[in-house]
């Protein structure tokens, strides 16, 4: 039985996802300097109501971008830092007695709003861990037996520190899996650095400063509609599952060197994010349709979390960045 395929966005559903994407790109480039890869990832991450995994050393600029995010649709905007007494209660939220009525009452965690941004998730256990995924998975919370739907759209952006290890409970494969793109950033640059001081010293992060909503939940819910009527031919798909075939596979079709360095390859949500992933760049690039350059650009994000490599691998500098570029080179275009 064949799927029906969904509605392919038309020139007026293409100028309004332009206008609205252009809108909140304006007003992340305001707050943030430079850091286009990351402004990118997360409007990817908006546009398919994927999560988003990001790792690099404090002060660059995470926390500040994920709230851009939420103040620019208007969304409810939560931070969680992450410590090792952290409980599943403090995120999904729990039963509170009420000694005046004599009953409980329910009090929902911080979970519960459009743009949620855990700080340095591997501090926290594996069980208040499981509890955050739960919810980016299934989209509800359950207290005392009740079901808490949580808001759409919604949008998760984890950290996690490469730096300071000392008590951290790193994230498992299965568990790195749900984020659907992983980002790695990086130092600015000197003019980059310059003009962060320059706008400091301006007041532009000031908290009075804060930015005027430029599209309402509802436009990023059509936007989410749109980005999924893009057109995939399904060569496209093939070439997708290919990559993550050659990820699971590396003895066939990589170097004996690189092949025995590979323990785990990617698993099939690996595909489903090319996908989606795929047809929401094609929207930022103006096009209705998705082609092999969309695929390619994302390859680095959509695997490096799901790559995982051996010991052997970290001896010699041998990166999941570098195993990727191989995979692309092994398969052919379309």
């Amino acid at each position: 039985m064949t799927a029906t395929a969904r509605a392919q966005p038309n020139q007026q559903d293409m100028d309004h996802a332009y206008r609205v994407v252009a809108a909140i790109s304006s007003v992340f480039s305001a707050k943030v300097v430079g850091q286009d890869y990351l402004r990118e990832t997360l409007l990817l991450g908006l546009l398919t109501g994927g999560h988003i995994l990001l790792e690099g050393v404090p002060g660059l600029a995470k926390t500040t971008a994920a709230r851009v995010v939420a103040d620019a649709i208007s969304g409810g905007f939560n931070r969680i830092q992450c410590t090792p007494d952290l409980l599943p209660s403090d995120i999904v939220g729990t039963q509170i007695f009420d000694s005046t009525t004599n009953s409980f009452h329910t009090q929902l965690g911080p979970v519960h709003a459009n743009v949620v941004l855990l700080d340095e998730i591997n501090r926290s256990s594996a069980k208040t861990q499981s509890a955050m995924l739960e919810a980016m998975e299934e989209r509800q919370t359950t207290l005392a037996g009740k079901m808490y739907p949580i808001p759409e759209p919604f949008l998760v952006i984890a950290t996690q520190n490469p730096v300071d290890q000392e008590g951290t409970y790193p994230l498992s494969e299965a568990q790195t899996d749900r984020f659907m793109l992983k980002e790695v950033l990086r130092y600015p640059s000197p003019q980059e650095e310059a003009e962060v001081v320059f706008r400091i010293d301006a007041g532009v992060y000031d908290r009075s400063a804060t930015p005027q909503p430029v599209a309402s939940l509802d436009e990023i819910r059509q936007l989410q509609r749109i980005v999924a009527g893009v057109h995939m031919d399904p060569v496209l798909v093939h070439y997708t599952t290919q990559l993550v075939h050659v990820t699971r596979n590396p003895a066939q079709f990589l170097s004996p060197q690189l092949a025995r360095l590979v323990e785990y390859g990617a698993s099939p949500r690996a595909s489903i994010a090319f996908c989606k992933a795929a047809r929401a760049a094609a929207i930022l690039a103006g096009r209705n349709h998705v082609i092999p350059d969309d695929i390619r650009n994302l390859a680095q994000r959509v695997l490096r979390h799901r790559l995982i490599l051996g010991f052997e691998a970290v001896n010699i500098n041998v990166t999941p960045e570098m195993v990727i570029d191989a995979v692309l080179q092994s398969v052919r275009v379309p």
